[in-house]
């Protein structure tokens, strides 16, 4: 920014002014996109290439007609950038927009329509949605706000752990509090996870990762099923990459850019929990050529969007339109978008929803070394922050363990989701598959990736079952819907132990309860960085619905009540989740044991066998290494066999013994000391190497 400028713009008497419908005005700072306020008035930065004339709309906040309209006069235009000082403006007065004019040839994708308010592609925040569920009006009539950044961050710093110590929790901001059952005060927003945090330190989460808080229209696509009014609950669906929703404050925020967002990040990292947002930049509400049009659509339909040669939308999204991540002007946004929450909310890490259309060419085309992930990885602000695809699109392109990572990019490992996931419920031959996964899965992550600091593990996500689900329902359940249950992932993996859905079988209800903590040990004791679902951990239910996008109900809203049900469910976790951190040897090489035992080795129930074939049903995996503190040894035994197997651990020097630290079988399980061992049906155990007593 130049400081001249605006000492220039701030003392008006200075300079000659132009005169625009009762405003003083002058030429604005073109390199600063968006609506910036000034001490004397508000600067307005907006680009389209292919436009000829941009006007200014303000409002009086809630009326529908502007009560002023500043034209951007022909000089105010450099190249496809249109900028303007506007003099007098105080920011709580107004709302704004913008209405762009142009050529009108759909089948060369030029659609501009005078007509049509336009959002502000950089708004920082969005009117009209403060109260979750109600439509404003039916025109999509989007405008913007001019934020105060003054948020007191004090002396904070930003937690900056290895990706691999992380235990990342997923969650829906709404759907985690918003159940009574609760018993927080500001249930279903930003307040209300705050005062869940000392919840998810006691559990031993550090980093969550928020499901999408771009704003969004949740009332976009609302209808009524089963009795049920259906929203977009997830977010998937970006109106605005640079505003948070403003119907997850307790409050209505006018004007104070996401201070409640920012008070739960601060208190987040205070208490070493690190925040990952889930972005999607792979396209927009806006939707196909019969979706709304209130904003990228407006300004530069062809820039903004892959379009075919006859000037329709591509759609690798699924859901209408796919952004045209590599045109440099969404690049620079893109970029300016991710730079923007760094330095202004310290978000310590991205998820990129559909991250593979981020490496499409404009022509939809994959890219061998797409620009804007490469720009991404070595951008000098975004050093410290995770950087974490989903690998694939629904366009086909799938690309876990060949994504473009540049030696920097993490990933969700859907291969782990799924040969674990199939080995777990006795499909034995993936067991080669799984033996990878647990390890890292090196026949993955080599070349351009960090080896298992690439790896996201998870057995579960917001898409799909639930833990619990996963050992309850052989099919999915998703009528409510109103799909006739024909959407969402018909390969689940699942299992549901004998009976389908709710049971009070005992027998079947100790099986899912083993299965699910299986699940958890061996999640925990995976090299790679281990990830799970809000409620897991306390067997929360969907019913059986695999892809609850639109329910904004007791399917989707944690069910606080299951945590006392399930009390020695969450004991086990966080028991879990405990031995994790305090074994490095399961995250990290360390230092050569003592023992000559490798950093890691994979077994079967025989030590150093490694004859894994497709009808291996045990496998084991061994860690070794040395710290200040001494040896770190463990040997984890997974039988997924319906009969027990007895397994023989791997000899230990003679000053060294194992002892048994869980077993998924056993209700409680004492430390005894080891040499061979007979694992129950379905089951997991675990065992420390400690020096014996003498």
């Amino acid at each position: 920014m130049d400081d001249k400028r605006i000492a220039a713009a701030e003392h008006k008497h200075l300079i000659p002014l132009d005169r625009i419908n009762g405003y003083d005005v002058r030429p604005g700072f073109y390199g600063i996109n968006g609506a910036t306020a000034l001490r004397e008035g508000v600067n307005f930065t907006v680009c389209s290439v292919e436009a000829t004339d941009v006007e200014l709309l303000l409002y009086h906040r809630g009326e529908k007609e502007p009560y002023a309209v500043l034209p951007f006069p022909k000089h105010y235009r450099i190249g496809g950038v249109y900028s303007m000082f506007v003099f007098g403006l105080d920011i709580f007065d107004f709302e704004y927009a913008y209405r762009v004019d142009g050529p009108y040839e759909p089948k060369k994708g030029l659609i501009f329509d005078r007509s049509k308010p336009l959002l502000d592609p950089y708004a920082k925040a969005v009117t009209g949605q403060s109260v979750w569920g109600e439509q404003p009006n039916q025109d999509h009539e989007y405008r913007a706000r001019v934020v105060v950044n003054d948020f007191d961050w004090g002396d904070h710093v930003d937690p900056v752990r290895p990706i691999e110590d992380l235990i990342i929790y997923e969650l829906h901001v709404r759907g985690f509090t918003k159940d009574p059952s609760s018993n927080v005060a500001h249930p279903g927003t930003f307040e209300g996870i705050r005062e869940k945090i000392p919840y998810l330190k006691d559990l031993g989460i550090t980093a969550v990762e928020l499901m999408p808080v771009f704003e969004f229209d949740e009332t976009m696509g609302k209808r009524e099923v089963n009795g049920r009014t259906l929203l977009d609950y997830w977010g998937y669906n970006p109106v605005s990459f640079f505003a948070p929703n403003t119907s997850y404050t307790a409050k209505k925020e006018f004007n104070r850019e996401g201070d409640e967002l920012k008070d739960l990040i601060k208190d987040l990292n205070s208490n070493g929990i690190e925040v990952i947002l889930d972005v999607v930049f792979n396209h927009t509400a806006e939707g196909n050529e019969n979706g709304p049009f209130f904003s990228f659509k407006g300004f530069d339909n062809r820039i903004y969007y892959i379009l075919t040669p006859e000037g329709w939308y591509y759609n690798f999204s699924g859901c209408g339109n796919t952004l045209n991540c590599n045109h440099p002007v969404v690049q620079q946004m893109i970029l300016e978008c991710l730079r923007y929450w760094t330095i202004e909310y310290h978000v310590d890490g991205f998820r990129f929803d559909l991250a593979s259309i981020l490496g499409r060419n404009e022509d939809g085309s994959p890219a061998s070394q797409p620009p804007l992930l490469k720009n991404l990885a070595e951008d000098p602000i975004l050093r410290n922050v995770k950087l974490i695809a989903e690998a694939w699109d629904a366009g086909g392109l799938y690309q876990v363990g060949s994504f473009p990572a540049f030696s920097r990019w993490a990933e969700w490992n859907g291969k782990y989701r799924d040969d674990m996931r199939s080995f777990l419920k006795e499909d034995y031959w993936f067991a080669e598959a799984a033996a990878n996964r647990l390890i890292g899965s090196p026949d993955l992550y080599t070349g351009q990736y960090k080896g298992y600091a690439s790896s996201i593990n998870f057995l579960t996500c917001h898409d799909g079952f639930s833990l619990w689900d996963l050992y309850s329902y052989n099919e999915k359940h998703n009528e409510d819907n109103g799909w006739n249950n024909t959407d969402g992932n018909d390969d689940n993996r699942s299992w549901n132990c004998g009976v389908e859905g709710e049971t009070e079988d005992p027998e079947v209800l100790r099986l899912r309860f083993r299965m699910i903590k299986n699940a958890c040990a061996v999640l925990m004791c995976s090299r790679g960085t281990p990830m799970f679902l809000a409620g897991d951990e306390f067997g929360d239910t969907r019913f059986g619905n695999n892809n609850p996008y639109c329910q904004d109900n007791e399917i989707s809203w944690l069910d606080w009540k299951r945590l006392n049900t399930n009390q020695t469910l969450y004991q086990f976790f966080k028991k879990m989740i405990q031995f994790r951190r305090e074994h490095p040897a399961i995250r990290n090489n360390l230092d050569p044991s003592d023992t000559g035992f490798p950093a890691v080795s994979i077994h079967t129930n025989q030590p150093w066998d490694t004859s894994i074939n497709q009808e291996t049903k045990c496998l084991a995996v061994c860690y070794a290494g040395k710290t200040e503190q001494g040896e770190d040894l463990v040997y984890v035994a997974l039988n997924v066999y319906w009969e027990k197997q007895r397994f023989e651990l791997p000899k230990l020097p003679d000053t060294y013994e194992w002892r048994r630290f869980v077993d998924t079988a056993l209700d409680e399980a004492d430390e005894v000391t080891i040499t061979e061992y007979w694992l129950q049906p379905r089951s997991v155990a675990v065992f420390i190497g400690t020096r014996k007593e003498i």
